[in-house]
């Protein structure tokens, strides 16, 4: 099992940044997809970032150029870097971490996981990001 904890969400305004942080302990993910994804209010689980085991990094077309997402191996840490925040940024911000299938890309791995009853990967219980205008 591995445990995930997120921290680094605030209350920031439009055109501003933040930067989150994952912490992993537990079993070893090597091997696996990790990313993030968010869930804003009255919307649906959608991925944002993700790397998969090589260390190549996809990115939702609506944070593509303004996120960036970077693992710290020595600290089993993922940071996402979010810079020119919008007000449509604002949701709880999730890490995780999933299986990755041959085949099928990092995104779209986390993607299913993500909208599953039960997910088969492993998740954390967020931080909250606000964007005001």
């Amino acid at each position: 099992r591995v445990r995930l904890v997120e921290s680094g969400g605030d209350s920031v305004q439009a055109g501003g940044s933040l930067r989150l942080s994952c912490v992993a302990s537990g079993d070893s993910y090597s091997g696996y997809c990790v990313g993030w994804f968010r869930q804003g209010p009255g919307k649906e689980r959608e991925g944002v970032a993700v790397m998969d085991p090589r260390g190549s990094t996809t990115y939702a077309d609506s944070v593509q150029g303004r996120f960036s997402l970077s693992q710290d191996n020595s600290k089993n840490t993922l940071h996402l870097q979010m810079n020119s925040l919008k007000p449509e940024d604002t949701a709880r911000y999730y890490c995780a971490v999933v299986t990755c299938h041959a085949g099928t890309s990092a995104m779209q791995a986390l993607n299913e996981d993500i909208h599953r009853t039960i997910p088969w990967g492993w998740w954390g219980q967020g931080t909250q990001v606000t964007v005001s205008s």
